[in-house]
C-alpha cells in the first residue's frame, strides 16, 4: 500500500521540525542572573552552538507573579548577530533607581534566537527563546541569601477543613524550590506526603494544599526540599514545623 500524499507531508514536517529545534544551539552560561548592588551593570555570556550564523535578540521583561512594575534595565547590544561557534556577552545596566533597596527584585531576561533565513521553501524555522530569572539585590540586606530557605518558617493550618501547609519567607531574598514541590514527614513510622512549592518572593506567606490526608503531629513533622542557589545548585533543606 502507497503511502498517502499527506502522511509523506506530515512526516517531512514533522523531520523538519526536528532538525529545525536541534539546530537551535543558544546557550547561556547560567540559569540566573544576579544583579548584585552596587555594581552598575552586570553580563551573561550566549554561546551559539551551531555552526550557522544567527541573530539573537534580547530584552528584561517583569515577573507576571509580582507586582505590575516598569523595566528598569536595559541591555546591550539589544539585537547583534551572532556567528557559528562563536559567544556574545550581554551587559545589563540598571537605571539606578525605581526598585526596592530593602529586599530583592524579580524580573527575567529572555534571549530570541532568530534563524537565517532558509534557502529550501518547504522548511519550517521557529524562534527558539530562552528565558532565565534576572534577580536585581540591594547592597546591604540583612543576612544572606544562602541563608533564606533555612529561615523559611513552615507551620500546618486549616484550609477548607483539610490540613494544608503554610511557609512565610521572613528573608529579603527570593526561595526557588527545585522540582515545585516539598516533602512533608511525618515522623519515623508515619508517611511522606508532598506539596506543591512556587518561588516565594521577600516577606511574603502562601498556603498550599497537601496531596493525601496526613494525621501530622507538629513536634514530629518535618518539611524537606531542594533550594536554588545563586549558581544554579541545589541545596538540600530540612526544617521543623513551627507550630
Amino acid at each position: 500500500m502507497k503511502t498517502s500524499l499527506l502522511t509523506r507531508l506530515a512526516l517531512a514536517s514533522a523531520m523538519t521540525l526536528f532538525a529545525s529545534m536541534a539546530s537551535a544551539g543558544i546557550t547561556l552560561d547560567g540559569t540566573r542572573v544576579v544583579f548584585a548592588a552596587p555594581a552598575k551593570e552586570t553580563s551573561v555570556v550566549v554561546r551559539n552552538q551551531d555552526s550557522n550564523d544567527i541573530m539573537i535578540q534580547s530584552w528584561v521583561e517583569p515577573d507576571s507573579s509580582g507586582r505590575a512594575t516598569d523595566v528598569p534595565f536595559a541591555i546591550t547590544p539589544p539585537l547583534v548577530r551572532l556567528g557559528g561557534n562563536k559567544q556574545q556577552t550581554l551587559r545589563i545596566f540598571y537605571q539606578g533607581q525605581g526598585l526596592p533597596t530593602d529586599k530583592e527584585s524579580v524580573f527575567w531576561l529572555a534571549v530570541q534566537e532568530i534563524p537565517q533565513k532558509t534557502k529550501n521553501e518547504n522548511a519550517l524555522q521557529i524562534a527558539m527563546r530562552q528565558r532565565v530569572k534576572l534577580f536585581y539585590r540591594p547592597a546591604n540586606l540583612p543576612d544572606t541569601a544562602e541563608n533564606a530557605a533555612k529561615s523559611l518558617q513552615w507551620k500546618l493550618v486549616e484550609q477548607g477543613g483539610k490540613t494544608a501547609l503554610s511557609v512565610t519567607n521572613p528573608s529579603a531574598y527570593h526561595v526557588s524550590f527545585s522540582g515545585g514541590t516539598v516533602s512533608l514527614r511525618t515522623g519515623k513510622d508515619a508517611g511522606t506526603y508532598t506539596a506543591a512549592a512556587e518561588m516565594l518572593a521577600p516577606g511574603a506567606t502562601r498556603i498550599v494544599a497537601i496531596k493525601g490526608s496526613p494525621n501530622v503531629r507538629s513536634g514530629a513533622a518535618t518539611v524537606e526540599f531542594d533550594s536554588i542557589n545563586d549558581y544554579g545548585g541545589l541545596d538540600r533543606i530540612t526544617s521543623k514545623l513551627s507550630n
